[in-house]
């Protein structure tokens, strides 16, 4: 196990864009995402799956730290291991 508590190579591979700009791209240990419903965590594993995101804070934990944005409407896909979050606005932001 690493310091982060995940078997070593069991990443995701997460990519976060908008129409403007990717955001993000790189492995991470796990994610928590503002679902339309609720917040959903994804970990290494995470059954296939596409989500209508909401509105608020996106979470991913890496192995040099947490990273945080703020997303508003969109989707969430789930598939092999591999993360994509596709928002309409997507913005860097401290987590509060």
């Amino acid at each position: 196990m690493t310091a982060t508590g995940v078997p070593g190579g069991r990443r995701l591979e997460v990519t976060v864009i908008s129409p403007s700009a990717a955001a993000f791209s790189g492995p991470a240990t796990s994610i928590v995402a503002p679902a339309h419903d609720g917040e959903l965590g994804i970990l290494y594993g995470h059954a296939p799956m596409v989500v209508l995101l909401g509105e608020g804070l996106l979470r991913i934990r890496t192995d040099d730290g947490p990273r945080h944005f703020r997303v508003a409407r969109g989707f969430l896909q789930v598939l092999d291991n591999t993360v994509a979050v596709l928002a309409e606005e997507v913005e860097a932001a401290t987590e509060s």
